[in-house]
């Protein structure tokens, strides 16, 4: 399954969607973003998300948790936001 990534400058609305379409076919999304910025606008997409989700009855929860990523050889730390049914 891919990761959804974000950035400060994504949309939530997008973001929401694409959230919401890989929880509706594979049951679990995974939210990657690195940044204060990034991080908000994925919280946000997440809530966005949840309301999409319930007009088809699922009601999903969030389990932030950090990851390294390696970036152009330098390893950073990411917030990864899991997605999935409660």
């Amino acid at each position: 399954m891919t990761i959804i990534k974000v950035s400060s400058e994504s949309r939530t609305s997008a973001v929401a969607g694409a959230i919401a379409g890989v929880v509706r076919e594979h049951n679990r999304a995974d939210v990657q973003a690195i940044g204060a910025g990034a991080v908000n606008q994925a919280v946000k997409a997440v809530a966005i998300a949840r309301g999409y989700l319930q007009e088809d009855g699922l009601d999903v929860i969030c389990i932030p948790e950090f990851t390294s990523v390696d970036i152009e050889g330098k390893e950073r730390t990411a917030i990864r936001l899991v997605i999935e049914p409660r």
